[in-house]
């Protein structure tokens, strides 16, 4: 059973959290103070951290900095008000490895915990590269080919997940577990609607779909330059024209 510690300034919102963690199979424990936090951290009994920016009787980045200081890898997901953005992205910089803005949904927190905890995580480069695809993690920017694309954090989590995965086939129940939360079956039709989404903003081919088993993530291929496939039609052309009797 993976072991989630939360801290912040709130026992109240971190107790809520906890059971909300409990009740989807994780084991909680709630720090009622930074130095609390620090030493369940640094124990080694813990799996991961989620952490409002401002625990009691400190500031949530100076905790940060202590555990990777005491060289503490544990991940750690940040929980901030809008109005505290540009510090959680501060704190993703070489400290963090997530943030969320609040106020969030429980299956929100449940998809991003299970992402970090997935087995076989390892802390890694915080960029993903599957052919044009490039994911800046800690930016949370995508590009294909060198130009931005505009994601949502749902469709973000979703395409990290299949770069994550690129050997797999993913049921769709699979990708509602984990960046959803959903833990039961469900006839719901998001994760083909989301899919359809990501085809249109990054490529038709990007994701394909396995008849009865669900998607997987294409071959890493660099699409043909446009020049070059008009280039092949004129030789087509040419090639046609030049046959005959």
């Amino acid at each position: 059973m993976s072991r989630v510690l939360l801290a912040g300034r709130s026992p109240e919102a971190a107790s809520f959290l906890a059971r909300g963690l409990r009740a989807n199979g994780f084991s909680t424990t709630v720090a009622v103070s930074a130095d609390a936090a620090l030493a369940a951290a640094r124990s080694g009994q813990v799996d991961l951290l989620v952490l409002d920016l401002a625990p009691p009787g400190d500031d949530g980045l100076t905790l940060v900095d202590a555990l990777r200081w005491a060289q503490v890898s544990v991940p750690v997901i940040l929980l901030a008000a809008r109005q505290d953005i540009e510090r959680a992205v501060a704190g993703l910089h070489g400290r963090a490895d997530d943030f969320m803005t609040k106020p969030f949904c429980i299956e929100e927190l449940l998809a991003r915990v299970r992402l970090r905890l997935r087995e076989g995580w390892i802390r890694e480069t915080p960029v993903l590269r599957h052919g044009p695809l490039e994911l800046d993690l800690l930016g949370r920017r995508t590009c294909v080919d060198g130009r931005p694309v505009d994601l949502t954090a749902r469709e973000f989590l979703l395409v990290e997940t299949f770069v994550r995965n690129r050997d797999l086939v993913l049921s769709r129940q699979q990708l509602l577990r984990h960046v959803w939360g959903y833990r039961h079956e469900t006839e719901s039709n998001v994760v083909d609607v989301y899919v359809c989404s990501l085809r249109r903003k990054l490529g038709r081919s990007l994701i394909t779909t396995v008849r009865g088993l669900g998607y997987r993530l294409s071959a890493a291929a660099t699409p043909e330059p446009r020049h070059a496939a008009g280039l092949a039609a004129v030789r087509t052309g040419a090639a046609r024209g030049s046959s005959g009797p």
